[in-house]
């Protein structure tokens, strides 16, 4: 068993994005450009609605993929494919925008705390120009795994047995959410060819005898294990990992090509409104 360390620790830093949500961003900053087969990870957390209520009008993207996990509040999906999704707390939302989608991201509340993740992954060359899907499940969809000190629910991928609600093929991403329980123990078998990060946002943590603070993402180096030990207040964090994809990345904004061409080619599509290529249908539960 060879135990993973950190290879590199990335403070989040507050941006703004939409028409005015406060984000915190760990992936996709100048720190950590990107993360193969990751392009960005945005933590969005406040109890004060002047920081999400103008919500996420619509804008396009093109070449990769959208992970959305609520955690707490209410915002409404709608795209170019014609899905209109209700994303409640605990729910996962999967967009697969590859050709190219038109979608928005809207607030259902007025007050109250409004929390989740949002998580770009690419998609291969061979799989940019496909047509888009979409997987919504609402929070009792979402398979969990009591430990001992703790518990795990499974977004994506596997654990101890238990597979995840969502599918991503050409990249194999696990997503986990893990809650422990004050100096509860973790550990997992992780593929040596995967990439891997933790994001702590609850308590804090120890990985390999390194201190995990909340708003720090944590890269893991080689290995084929990860052993988290839970500070004295507990800790709760998500555990991502997923195979590269080893290809050129030329991102502008929502687009993620291989190429400066084709990232010319999504930004003419845009403007001459070509850029949605194709509908997709509805696939898994509504939240």
């Amino acid at each position: 068993m060879s135990i993973r360390s950190i290879r590199q620790l990335v403070p989040a830093l507050e941006v703004t994005e939409g028409a005015g949500v406060t984000v915190h961003r760990s992936i996709g900053t100048p720190a950590l450009r990107n993360l193969d087969p990751f392009l960005m990870l945005d933590h969005f957390g406040s109890d004060n609605p002047n920081e999400y209520i103008a919500g996420f009008p619509d804008h396009p993207h093109r070449g990769f993929i959208t992970f959305t996990y609520m955690l707490d509040g209410h915002m409404q999906h709608r795209d170019s494919m014609g899905n209109q999704g209700d994303l409640k707390p605990g729910g996962v939302q999967w967009m697969k925008a590859a050709s190219g989608v038109i979608h928005s991201e809207m607030p259902q509340q007025t007050n109250g705390l409004m929390r989740g993740f949002q998580l770009w992954i690419n998609l291969p060359a061979s799989e940019k120009m496909s047509a888009p899907a979409y997987q919504e499940f609402s929070a009792a969809a979402i398979p969990e795994v009591a430990l001992e000190g703790g518990r795990v629910r499974v977004l994506a991928g596997e654990f101890n047995g238990t597979r995840g609600v969502i599918n991503d093929p050409a990249t194999d991403v696990r997503y986990l959410d893990v809650s422990l329980d004050a100096d509860a123990r973790f550990s997992l078998p992780l593929e040596t060819t995967h990439h891997a990060f933790i994001y702590v946002f609850e308590g804090s943590a120890l990985l390999a005898g390194a201190a995990l603070a909340k708003h720090t993402l944590a890269v893991l180096g080689e290995g084929d294990t990860v052993e988290i030990v839970a500070g004295s207040t507990g800790a709760r964090f998500i555990l991502v990992a997923g195979r590269p994809i080893g290809e050129p990345v030329v991102q502008y904004g929502p687009f993620v090509m291989n190429t400066r061409e084709e990232i010319e080619q999504a930004m003419a599509d845009y403007r001459d409104g070509k850029l949605v290529k194709t509908r997709a249908s509805m696939s898994g539960t509504p939240a």
